[in-house]
């Protein structure tokens, strides 16, 4: 077996009851060392934390119309993710996490779901790093997919955990780190994604459709962050724009469906400190609206998380 596999499984022996008690929720936009923000681990070095993230609208695009539903009041999705991010190389870093997902609507007769969502594992490679103005400019490539670790329902919008389709997807980042601390990054990602089968025989888009079996759009990610980035604390200003390239509306008075066109622009920001007298203990938080969109809520969100590093290499403090 190869060595850092071997420490991975160590790991995961010394610590799996810790990371049972510390399963308490997860942000995919929270700054955890992720496959979207522009950190490495060092070589050896592995980050393990667990992350909870809180989503909830009353207001919901359909199509271009902002309206509400009294079969719906407030619809809230929160997630508690396990993540980890592990230095391969100092260049090259495998991030793997999985979420575990619950949805609840305040009115109407609609059951929520919970269960397990989406396992993800990708890559983050440094393709280039040069001096700019004083600062660093890198270079970053992300590749990566995911596949639904449960058999749960996708065809039950907007409460259900996921869309249950496979992808394969790959981000450029260019982030820049200045000698004063401030940070700023640009980033780019296409998510291709496999068709869907849902538990019915037909069903209506724009057109009647005779099959059980969803083609899904692809989609895109455009992300821009900017703000402070110490070894101790940071801040950082946070926008990002989610496009599916293709899809079509919500019909009026209808339930959304998997393969609507979901666009939602959202801003926010984002902070960490890490605590000296607890062995560089490091914890997490970050707020976001969705300022516009289309066939999306209009949601608030903010998550909390904590993170822990571990060192590997017993001759590197």
């Amino acid at each position: 077996m190869h060595p850092f596999l071997f420490q991975i499984l160590t790991f995961i022996q010394m610590r799996k009851k810790l990371l049972f008690f510390l399963f308490l929720g997860c942000s995919l936009y929270a700054n955890a060392q992720s496959l979207s923000d522009g950190i490495f681990m060092d070589k050896r070095y592995l980050c393990a934390g667990v992350l909870y993230n809180h989503d909830a609208w009353d207001h919901y695009w359909e199509g271009s119309l902002l309206r509400t539903n009294g079969n719906i009041g407030t619809l809230t999705t929160q997630n508690a993710v396990v993540m980890a991010n592990y230095g391969v190389f100092n260049r090259l870093n495998v991030i793997a996490m999985l979420p575990f997902v619950w949805t609840n609507a305040s009115s109407g007769t609609l059951t929520g779901q919970r269960g397990f969502q989406d396992f993800t594992l990708g890559i983050k490679y440094k393709a280039f790093e040069t001096n700019v103005l004083g600062g660093k400019l890198s270079g970053q490539v992300v590749a990566g997919g995911s596949i639904p670790s449960t058999n749960y329902v996708a065809d039950y919008l907007p409460l259900s955990i996921g869309l249950h389709s496979k992808t394969l997807w790959g981000r450029g980042i260019l982030h820049f780190a200045g000698a004063k601390h401030l940070t700023f990054l640009l980033s780019a990602a296409y998510i291709g994604r496999s068709n869907v089968s849902i538990d019915r025989t037909s069903y209506y888009t724009t057109h009647q459709i005779y099959s059980s079996e969803v083609a899904m759009p692809d989609a895109a990610q455009f992300a821009f962050r900017g703000g402070y980035y110490s070894f101790r604390w940071g801040a950082e200003f946070l926008a990002q724009h989610d496009a599916t390239l293709g899809g079509f509306d919500i019909r009026r008075q209808d339930m959304p469906f998997l393969s609507n066109n979901m666009d939602a622009t959202r801003v926010g920001v984002t902070a960490f400190y890490r605590f000296p007298f607890l062995d560089d203990l490091q914890l997490l938080g970050t707020a976001m609206q969705v300022v516009q969109g289309r066939n999306v809520g209009k949601s608030f969100s903010w998550s909390l998380g904590v993170t822990k590093f571990f060192n590997f290499n017993p001759k590197k403090q």
